[in-house]
């Protein structure tokens, strides 16, 4: 790593050093609820969320970080004049206690007793709750009026948003350099991808598509940015007609000069500030709208002039998580070169960990060194989690410079990590033991291994949605009284968010598993304040091998991911013969495919990680 890159290691580790504390916080919402009474209001809500409800938004965006001192990638708070709480999902729950001040705000689960639940218990007749139409989709705003209106309260809508009046040292918003995604990446060239969206346009009997989500339009235009950190995307939104062209609304500066000209033809560039200006001049048109991630102001800005706004699954977001053959060689190919690093890192700590000398941003560190020196890596694609101990029990645990610990002999240490390739995006997770395990370590382990087994050995029928499936991620664990408070795998983007809908393997997971779309499988158990252990591959769905009698096409899922699973931490006794089969077979797998890209001492590490594993052995 050159000193440019150490560089930036250490300002990253330095930003998310120092998270508000009470006398940052105190007078911060001291600012908010005097702004908010000058506006006749007695509170608001302030969500995780840009204009385009995006999981990673820009720091300019980040307002809910800014009040709370909260950095997760969900959650949302309430401020009232005499009291405030913040919302946090399972996996930040504890995260949200370590960082908010508890003498400011009280803790919610943002899932199990969500914003609207809370307003219908606490507000009182004539309040009125303020909240930015940009930032919640109509959705949200009904769930939240409906809420209020039960309180008896009312749900206003306030511009510009409060927070923007008093954060005076705001950042900047962001103007990454948007650059073509070139077709040897993409597969289907972009006007291809239009005719097939003007073909939906069509089906939806709808006048035009409004696409609102970032991730739709870089794909549909076949374009990448920089405005997020780690996904390469542009800031930007889109109205799609079934006919005429296009008109793309992004900050014009930022389009590099291959941009423009790869864009040319395909639509009409607009600066971003024309988009609620153009909306209204739908007139009386039928637009659709995405229900995830249209903002509530832009459904306003079509309605109140008469058109239709009509609300739906975006058509864009099944296209895009099917990936064409281009992108699963592309991600076939990431994935083998990923590995290398994966493993010659792994090798590394091995070798390191044993002496208790490593740190947690040693670790962090030292992984993206041997991903860059792989030569081809555009951007981790996620914070890495690198959580030893009882730091490994926090889901998505962020190593600080306040909160980094040594790793020591005897515990577990989790890393989650991922990157960006212009031909796939990855995401994986290895719990590796320091020195000798507990037994009941092994036992935990050993439970979520055979969950991820499971998911991976499994065959369902065409059409089956990810609920169906995530269960088997659990069996194992319910058994023993256990459970993970997260999904069981998420959909990957192909050089684009490491988060990407609409599939995902949940118990809300609704969508069907498609041939074509990467997903996640990814069990996990935590013991808060002792350890964490996640395993966790990326998976193709693809068809299944012939079976006899099948009275439907049936799927299965090929695994992307390549790097041994720490077989010290395996309990034989719990495993049965078709899980220990599986497991040689994967292990002989990652040897044969990774040990040609590896140093003689690292193959020779790689052999003896991935041994064949046999009962009393």
């Amino acid at each position: 790593m050159n000193e440019s890159d150490l560089s930036k290691f250490h300002a990253c580790f330095q930003t998310f050093d120092d998270p508000p504390a009470a006398a940052q916080s105190a007078p911060r919402i001291a600012a908010l609820r005097a702004e908010i009474a000058r506006r006749g209001l007695d509170g608001f809500i302030v969500p995780h969320a840009d204009r385009y409800q995006n999981e990673y938004v820009p720091p300019s965006e980040q307002r809910l970080a800014w009040l709370t001192g909260f950095t997760g990638s969900a959650g949302a708070a309430i401020v009232m004049a005499d009291r405030a709480v913040l919302f946090a999902d399972g996996r930040y729950t504890i995260q949200a206690r370590a960082q908010a001040d508890a003498a400011l705000f009280a803790i919610e689960h943002l899932i199990d007793a969500p914003p609207a639940a809370w307003i219908e218990a606490n507000l009182t007749a004539g309040q009125k709750l303020g909240y930015d139409p940009w930032l919640h989709t109509a959705e949200a705003v009904e769930r939240l009026a409906k809420a209020c209106a039960t309180a008896g309260a009312k749900l206003v809508a306030t511009e510009p948003n409060p927070i923007d009046a008093v954060w005076h040292d705001r950042p900047p918003p962001p103007r990454g350099a948007v650059a073509p995604h070139d077709v040897q990446f993409a597969g289907e060239e972009a006007a291809s991808k239009l005719e097939r969206v003007r073909a939906e346009i069509k089906k939806l009997k709808a006048d035009a598509l409004v696409i609102s989500d970032p991730h739709a339009v870089a794909w549909t235009f076949n374009i990448r940015g920089a405005d997020v950190a780690h996904t390469p995307l542009p800031l930007s939104s889109a109205i799609v007609p079934v006919q005429g062209n296009a008109a793309l609304y992004i900050d014009e500066g930022k389009l590099t000069d291959a941009a423009r000209m790869a864009l040319a033809g395909l639509a009409e560039v607009r600066d971003a500030a024309a988009f609620a200006t153009d909306l209204a001049a739908l007139g009386n048109q039928t637009v659709r709208l995405d229900q995830a991630t249209a903002a509530q102001a832009i459904a306003q800005a079509i309605t109140g002039h008469g058109g239709r706004a009509p609300r739906g699954a975006d058509p864009i977001a099944v296209m895009k998580a099917v990936k064409n053959a281009t992108e699963i060689a592309g991600s076939r190919a990431a994935h083998l070169r990923d590995g290398a690093a994966v493993v010659n890192f792994l090798a590394w700590f091995d070798r390191g960990a044993r002496s208790g000398g490593l740190t947690e941003i040693d670790a962090v560190e030292a992984l993206e060194t041997f991903r860059r020196d792989r030569g081809l890596l555009k951007d981790i694609s996620f914070p890495t989690i690198a959580g030893s101990g009882p730091n490994g029990a926090i889901v998505h645990y962020r190593v600080t410079g306040r909160t980094n610990r040594k790793i020591a002999p005897g515990e577990l240490f989790l890393i989650d990590s991922g990157a960006q390739y212009q031909d796939g995006t990855t995401d994986i997770t290895r719990t590796v033991a320091v020195g000798e395990p507990s037994a009941e370590m092994r036992d935990r382990f050993t439970r979520v291994l055979k969950g991820h087994i499971a998911i991976a050995r499994a065959v369902f029928p065409d059409g089956v949605q990810g609920s169906q499936l995530d269960s088997f991620a659990r069996a194992h664990l319910w058994a023993a009284g256990l459970d993970f408070d997260h999904g069981t795998g998420h959909g990957v983007g192909s050089y684009l968010s490491v988060h990407e809908g609409p599939a995902r393997i949940a118990k809300l997971g609704t969508s069907p598993l498609m041939r074509g779309m990467i997903l996640s499988n990814e069990p996990g158990y935590y013991k808060t304040g002792h350890y964490g252990i996640r395993i966790e591959n990326l998976v193709l769905v693809t068809e299944a091998s012939a079976v006899p009698g099948a009275e439907k096409p049936l799927n299965c899922f090929e695994t992307l991911t390549f790097a041994p699973i720490d077989r010290r931490l395996i309990d034989l006794d719990l495993m049965d013969g078709t899980e220990i089969d599986w497991l040689n077979a994967y292990h002989a797998e990652v040897r044969e495919k990774l040990s040609p890209h590896l140093a003689a001492d690292t193959a020779a590490w790689l052999a003896e990680a991935t041994a064949p594993l046999r009962r009393g052995a």
